[in-house]
């Protein structure tokens, strides 16, 4: 259940809010995966922060859309070297 929020809200660009371990997360979320161990994992950024975070499935709870709030993906740009 928790993967068709997710995928929603990233086919979607919406914000998501949901609780991770005692931490109320208000997330821009980007994609999911598997890390090193085969756990599932969320990718995303912090409403208000510049870098990329990792979330482990098992500790995310309580997970709202948030519809009205929408997001663009912040995507870097690096300078070409010559």
């Amino acid at each position: 259940m928790k993967s068709l929020y997710f995928t929603t809200a990233i086919l979607n660009r919406n914000r998501v809010r949901f609780i991770y371990g005692f931490e109320e997360i208000i997330l821009e979320p980007y994609y999911i995966s598997k890390n090193k161990t085969g756990k599932k994992v969320l990718y995303g950024r912090q409403y208000g922060t510049n870098s990329i975070d990792l979330f482990e499935y098992d500790k995310i709870c309580n997970i709202k859309i948030l519809g009205l709030e929408k997001f663009s993906p912040i995507i870097p740009i690096m300078p070409v070297l010559n």
